[in-house]
Parts: C-alpha cells; sequence; structure tokens
C-alpha cells in the first residue's frame, strides 16, 4: 500500500530511468513528491470559443479534432504535428507542436479534447502553437485552470509531474501539521493538507495566495525558532570581558589619516561595547562598498591586543587575505603588534605567506629584521608552517589574519578572544555552517570562554530582511559614505559610444589612471552562442591588440590559480597594468585606489546589486571616478544605477525587480521559492517571531511538540542561520 514514505521507484509510472532523474531533484519519497512545490502557474482558466475579440489572448478552447497531419523536415531533422480543431460555435482552429510526433496518439481524430494557449492569426486561420492539450472527458490537469509549473530537468517535465502528483493529493491527509489549530486560526492559514492541495492545483487565485502564505508563515517560523535557538546557545556561553580604553581608542582615531563617519563611529561603539560583556558578541556589521568596515574591525581588533588577547581574521579567499593583512599592517604600524598572514590553497600546504612584525619602533631595524626573517623562514618551505603555528600556540602572534586556513585542527591559539569573518556569505552554506561551530571549539589556551564574533559583509540588505535572515545575530549598519568620497558618475553606454569612451579612458591613463574591465565569461561556450557575449579572454585580446596597443593590460578569471591571481592583482596594484581586464572574481574589498575607470560590458546579464558591487571597485582614492555600463540592450532596469550610488537604494530596486530569491540565490539560502518571495513581508516575519519566542519560552526544547521538532531537525540540514 502506498503511504507518504513509499520511494517513487516502487510507483508504478515510475520507471528506472524517471526514478534516476528525480534523485537527482531531490524527490526520493511520496511525501518528497507532495512537498515539491510550483515556481509558477499558467492562467487557462478563460474557456471560450475562438474569436477575433480573443486575439493575443491566453484562452482554453474545447472542440472535436477533424483532422490531424504530420510533417517531417528531413533537412532540419524536425517533426511538425498540425491539428485542426472545431469549436462548439464550428470555427475551425489549427494547432501545431513541434518535434511531438506521439501526440497524434491522444488527439487521434474524432477525439474531444481541450487546448490551452496563445491565440494568433496567420492569414484567415486561427492558429494556437504548442498549446497545452489533454482529452476533454478528463479531469483538468494540464488545461481550463490555473496550472502549476515545476523546476524541470532532462526527461522530466512539468506535465509529468502534474499527472503523478494529482492521484497521490489524498496522501497529504497523512502530513504532520506543525502548525497548531490556534495558530492557524490566529493567522487564517490553511491546514497542511488544503494547503498542499492548493498550492499544487489551486481553485482559484485567491486560495493560492492563501496557501502560498501558509507555507511562507511556516518556514519563516522555522526560520525564527531556529534563529532564537542559535542565539540563545551562542549567549549560554561565556567570553572574556575586554574592557574599553577610552584613551587608546581615542589616540588610534585622532591619528588616522581621515576621519571616521558617524556612522563608523557608532558602530565602534557598539562593539566594544559588546566587548565589555562576559557573554560572547555575534555581530553582523552591515555596509556599503566602501563604507569604511576595515577601521571599525581595526577599532575591535585593536581594543581586544591591547588587553592582552589574540584577534582571528577570515576571508572567503587569499586575495582578500592579503588585502586585509597589508591593511591592517599599516593600521598598526606603530603600535608594535605582530601581525600574522596564513592562508591554505587546500591541499597546497606550500602555498601561504605569513610575517612576524616584532615589537620595534625603530622602523630601520624591523624592515631590517623583517627581511632576515624572510629569508631564513620563507625559504624553508618545510618549517615556516610550523615554525607560525608554534609562535600562534605560544601567544606571540597577536592578530593572524587567512582563509578558512586558520581553523583547521592543526591551528591552535593561546587565549584568542575575538574572530571576525569578512565576506561571510561568500563562504559557501556548508562553509557558513562550520565557521561558527568552529568558532565556539577553536583551540584555545581557556576552555571556559568561547571568542567574540563580528562578521561583515558589503552586500547591503534591507533591515527587515536583515532581520529575518540573520535574526540571531545583532546589527551594525554603516549607511554613512567618508565625507571626501566624490560619488562615481555612472553612464549607459550604447554599442555607438564605445569610440567616445575608449578615447576617454585614454586620456585617465594619460594622467597617469588605471581601468578595471569586466567580463561576464572566461571563454565562449557551447552554452553562451550568444554573439554578442564577449568573453574575457577574447576581449583582453580585442583590446590589446586592436583598440589600446600603446598600453599594457593584465587578465584575470575564475580558472588562474591562486598565486596568478594575486600576481594580476598585485601588478595592477603597482601600476604595471593600465587596464585589468577581468571577469566576475574581482574581489569586493579589493582596494586600487589608482583606479578611476570601471568598464561593465554586457551589464543587463548582472543583478544591480553586483554591479554596484563592480562599481565599488573604483572610487577609493581622491580622484573623481567613473563607471561605464556597455549594454546591448536599452535597458530601464539599469538607469537606477545612474541615479544613485547609495547601495541600500540600489538593493531596495533590486528586490523590487528580481525578489529576494535571486537577490540572496535561493538555492545558495536553502530556503524555499515561496518562502523567499514573502521575505519582504515585515508583518509575517514579525509575527512568525512572536510565535517563535512564544512557543520557545514553554517548551525551549520542543519535547511537547515532536512533529515540529522533527521538522526542525530537518530545516537545520538545509539551511544555516550565523
Amino acid at each position: 500500500m502506498v503511504n507518504l514514505e513509499t520511494p517513487l521507484k516502487n510507483l508504478p509510472h515510475v520507471t528506472p530511468k524517471y526514478a534516476k532523474t528525480l534523485e537527482k531533484l531531490g524527490l526520493l519519497t511520496v511525501r518528497d513528491l507532495l512537498l515539491y512545490f510550483p515556481f509558477r502557474y499558467d492562467d487557462f482558466r478563460n474557456t471560450s470559443p475562438v474569436s477575433d475579440d480573443l486575439i493575443g489572448k491566453t484562452i482554453t478552447v474545447e472542440g472535436k479534432i477533424t483532422k490531424t497531419k504530420l510533417n517531417r523536415i528531413f533537412k532540419k531533422r524536425m517533426t511538425v504535428v498540425e491539428a485542426t480543431l472545431e469549436d462548439a460555435n464550428g470555427t475551425e482552429l489549427k494547432a501545431v507542436w513541434f518535434n511531438q510526433p506521439f501526440i497524434l496518439e491522444s488527439l487521434a481524430q474524432g477525439a474531444t479534447v481541450r487546448l490551452s494557449g496563445k491565440l494568433t492569426r496567420d492569414g484567415k486561420k486561427f492558429v494556437m502553437s504548442s498549446p497545452a492539450w489533454e482529452r476533454a472527458a478528463r479531469e483538468e490537469t494540464n488545461t481550463g485552470r490555473l496550472v502549476p509549473v515545476y523546476s524541470e530537468t532532462a526527461g522530466i517535465t512539468s506535465r509529468w509531474i502534474r499527472w503523478q502528483i494529482k492521484p497521490l493529493l489524498p496522501l497529504a491527509q497523512n502530513l504532520p501539521d506543525i502548525l497548531l489549530g490556534e495558530l492557524r486560526e490566529k493567522y487564517n492559514l490553511y491546514d497542511i493538507y488544503t494547503a498542499i492541495v492548493q498550492v499544487h492545483f489551486p481553485d482559484s487565485r485567491e486560495k493560492l495566495v492563501r496557501a502560498q502564505k501558509r507555507f511562507a508563515f511556516q518556514e519563516m517560523f522555522l526560520v525564527q525558532l531556529k534563529s532564537l535557538q542559535v542565539k540563545k546557545q551562542w549567549e549560554e556561553n561565556n567570553s572574556l570581558a575586554i574592557n574599553f580604553d577610552e584613551k587608546l581608542i581615542k589616540n588610534f582615531v585622532d591619528n588616522l589619516p581621515f576621519k571616521l563617519t558617524d556612522a563608523q563611529r557608532k558602530a565602534s561603539f557598539e562593539i566594544l561595547k559588546d566587548l565589555e560583556k562576559p557573554k560572547p558578541m555575534n555581530r553582523l556589521l552591515e555596509g556599503d562598498v566602501g563604507a569604511g568596515k576595515t577601521v571599525v574591525a581595526a577599532v575591535a581588533s585593536l581594543q581586544t591586543i591591547s588587553a592582552g588577547h589574540q584577534v582571528a581574521i577570515m576571508a572567503p579567499t587569499e586575495v582578500l587575505a592579503r588585502q586585509h593583512y597589508f591593511s591592517f599592517s599599516k593600521l598598526f604600524e606603530k603600535y608594535g603588534i605582530n601581525i600574522s598572514l596564513l592562508t591554505n590553497s587546500y591541499r597546497e600546504l606550500n602555498n601561504f605567506q605569513f610575517s612576524i612584525f616584532p615589537a620595534m619602533p625603530d622602523l630601520a631595524k624591523r624592515d631590517n629584521f623583517q627581511s632576515i626573517f624572510n629569508d631564513k623562514i620563507l625559504n624553508d618551505k618545510k618549517n615556516n608552517r610550523k615554525y607560525l603555528l608554534d609562535n600562534l600556540a605560544e601567544g606571540k602572534i597577536n592578530l593572524i589574519i587567512g582563509t578558512h586556513a586558520i581553523i583547521q585542527k592543526d591551528v591552535k591559539f593561546k587565549n584568542l578572544a575575538l574572530v571576525i569573518i569578512d565576506e561571510q556569505h561568500r563562504f559557501g552554506v556548508a562553509q557558513r555552517a562550520a565557521l561558527q561551530s568552529e568558532t565556539m571549539s577553536i583551540s584555545d589556551g581557556d576552555r571556559k570562554t568561547i571568542p567574540h564574533l563580528l562578521t561583515m559583509t558589503a552586500t547591503p540588505i534591507p533591515r527587515s530582511l536583515a532581520i529575518a535572515f540573520f535574526g540571531s545575530l545583532d546589527l551594525s549598519i554603516l549607511d554613512e559614505m567618508p565625507k571626501n568620497r566624490k560619488p562615481i558618475i555612472t553612464k549607459i553606454v550604447p554599442p555607438g559610444e564605445r569610440k567616445i569612451i575608449y578615447e576617454f579612458i585614454r586620456s585617465e591613463v594619460g594622467k597617469g589612471r588605471q581601468v578595471f574591465v569586466i567580463l561576464p565569461l572566461v571563454e565562449e561556450s557551447l552554452a553562451e552562442t550568444m554573439a554578442d557575449v564577449k568573453a574575457a579572454t577574447v576581449e583582453f585580446e580585442r583590446l590589446s591588440k586592436e583598440i589600446f596597443p600603446e598600453l599594457k593590460l593584465g587578465l584575470m578569471h575564475g580558472r588562474l590559480k591562486s598565486k596568478e591571481k594575486e600576481d594580476a592583482m598585485e601588478k595592477f596594484k603597482n601600476k604595471e597594468y593600465h587596464i585589468l581586464v577581468s571577469t566576475s572574481v574581482v574581489e569586493v574589498g579589493i582596494d586600487v585606489p589608482n583606479a578611476t575607470v570601471m568598464i561593465i560590458e554586457n551589464a543587463e546579464r548582472f543583478g544591480l546589486s553586483q554591479l554596484h558591487q563592480f562599481r565599488g571597485r573604483v572610487g577609493r582614492g581622491e580622484f573623481q571616478s567613473y563607471c561605464f555600463l556597455f549594454s546591448q540592450s536599452d535597458s530601464k532596469r539599469l538607469s537606477a544605477m545612474e541615479k544613485t550610488t547609495d547601495g541600500f537604494e540600489i538593493s531596495k530596486i533590486d528586490l523590487g525587480l528580481r525578489g529576494p530569491g535571486q537577490f540572496f540565490g535561493t538555492v545558495q539560502s536553502g530556503l524555499p521559492d515561496i518562502t523567499m518571495e514573502n521575505m519582504t513581508n515585515v508583518k509575517l516575519i514579525k509575527f512568525a517571531r512572536e510565535e517563535a519566542a512564544n512557543i520557545l519560552a514553554i517548551d525551549p526544547q520542543l519535547k511537547k511538540h515532536p512533529p515540529l521538532a522533527d521538522a526542525l531537525k530537518k530545516f537545520s540540514e538545509h539551511i544555516h542561520l550565523e
């Protein structure tokens, strides 16, 4: 007997081939299939005889097949099925399908059928191209209703999925409902069975919205339960209380070559106050590109190190880790702080560099020591890692900066008190899940405490979305740019104006400035056959030989090894290249103050938030900077980039245009499409959080709510909330 746990491969119409394809979609059991929701719906509800008034509209027509025909176009290896349908008024309609000869078996002459699609005219004939179809005697499944469309893969169509799901719907009555009756009544939510039926085969648009609301609330409820549990678990730990040394911090800030913004001061104060508590900080520092997160992190690091403790800073890539290493070395130049860089290209243990700055006020002596140190230690491949780790374990290294290499098992600290994770969203889901738990179990001399944790992101997220997504964190937001920054001038450039921009680039290079050129691809591939898409390698050759033969160009893309990427960036920073041609691997946070021009090819292919991130690679120095969006299409969407340089404003526009699913990447977040579509519903998030807090107050371990505990366990396996 079929039940929720029945493997799909045991169902009558699921052949081994289908079973294998379903497994690729993560569908193994009947339960999985029932919870595989449509991502959109075709509205075929308008059932009507054919008429001129309906030309261009999507309708459903019922009638009898009067004749059929199969054409074979051998040159194109194509088959064309034609069927003529006569509706209730005797009007004829020609339907055409390409490469689907099997349709003739079901739509034989004399059969009464329903066809759904867009009505057009070809001369005097009414025509439908590739309409949905089914026998009129059958219950409306593929035509005549709101028809669900599912994410498909080779060998599995939405039509096939619909036929499998429909007879299984009664089994949804056996699904445990994790939302209690009183909760459903309070928020006018469907029970689980009704919601499943209406989300797959909705009776109306209103019932569909209500079903989607139920599942959005359910997922958000689980998000908030998990978030609150993580927060509570975190707060049950102890950390080292680090007193705020006002004199030290004031001296550091006063001697900076720039003035802190009010937002930087506020964020720094919030973090310093968190560090004073005996409970571990868990704060997200969110700021626009160029808003100055690094110096805020430096304030926290300096306070921690001056109190006699160690700090670890993690970045997602070696290039960004090296950037931080040089930035912090410069910021702490006069403080005698020992700083190390440790990166590990996965299994390549020799692909790392580090240095230790001794506490020597005499810079000449220090530089001399550094030279001797590098000669003796760095060239000794066998001992350099061990030397660094020994110094770290003994507490001689105050600040270590690196990739996830610094949380490997052989890395031990003496008194680690602060961990800073930069660009946390760029770590993979599995890595992010490990980072916080690793932070709690980092090998440290003090077993009774865990480090304070500060995560940073340069992706501006509207506050309501940040609360929904990062509910277990406290938020500090840098929404103010440094006052000496000149707004970047942004312009959409149509194909006919390229030459003007190329001349402008020559004039900028003539002034000693540098240029980024960003491409969406590494090289031309079968999947990207569009003639107007330029590959980075091809564009590099074209620019080098045809446009700027007198200039020096560099190339960077994702297929280069880490060391090769670093070399390309170093040469660009050292002004060995006038122009750097790169794919989207150009790092967030990479600082080249001399670069004043950013060109983005095929700009329409990127989201606004991503374009804004690219734009943030220029405008980091004293010179006026420019961003040129080369676009093949007249995209109104891109005009937002011309109007504002405010990342928070752009993220709101991007959310409105693309939705939270694409903004975050639904797959990356682990949340279903329905939930992501409702992520901007502030009321829904607020109610879900309130109800999650209420239930945890009376049942912290959810022992009295087994179905909910089970659902939360499964949910936690698919998503991680910092």
